[in-house]
């Protein structure tokens, strides 16, 4: 009887011990009040005046201008697009065959051709869009002779409009093909 006693004691003593637990202060609730104060105000919408896009750079300054510059007054103009539509109409297809002999007269140049949307429609439809919209364009490029590997496509879809409006002229604008010039 003895033995398992010293036994029971023996064990338990060489039972795990836990560590310490650290008690975190925990900070004061602040005190319930019976009635909540007011709302904060709504936020007041600020109009900001949009920049005017600048003129097209003559072919003669075009060559001596860094990239960035390129790219704030592009000689390359956007593509526009009607309602829910990727095909390039006779206007679109000027425009872009304009940006091919561009292309063409700077073979080093490389572009990222945007695919954008108007606000309208869900954010899956208007990425879908927008690739097409790219794609359409590049295709056209490539068919006067521009090398493929020159041009990249991207779809923002309704993310980056050029006017915020919301007017179907604002909407006009959005629906485009946005060239970058991404070296030279």
């Amino acid at each position: 009887m003895v033995l398992l006693l010293v036994t029971a004691v023996v064990v338990g003593a060489c039972g795990k011990k836990t560590p310490p637990v650290t008690k975190v202060p925990v900070p004061p609730r602040p005190p319930a009040t019976a009635t909540p104060g007011p709302p904060p105000p709504a936020p007041e919408r600020v109009d900001e005046s949009l920049p005017v896009p600048p003129q097209p750079l003559s072919a003669d300054a075009i060559g001596t201008r860094s990239l960035d510059d390129l790219n704030r007054d592009s000689p390359l103009r956007p593509v526009f697009f009607p309602l829910d539509s990727w095909e390039l109409d006779t206007e679109g297809r000027a425009v872009a065959s304009t940006n091919g002999e561009l292309l063409k007269r700077y073979p080093t140049w490389m572009v990222t051709i945007e695919g954008h949307c108007d606000e309208r429609g869900t954010a899956e439809y208007n990425l879908a869009l927008g690739e097409r919209r790219a794609i359409a364009v590049r295709t056209y490029l490539v068919s006067l002779g521009i090398p493929a590997e020159r041009i990249r496509t991207v779809s923002y879809g309704k993310e980056f409009p050029f006017d915020p409006g919301h007017t179907d002229a604002a909407w006009e604008k959005n629906r485009r093909a946005h060239f970058v010039i991404t070296a030279k």
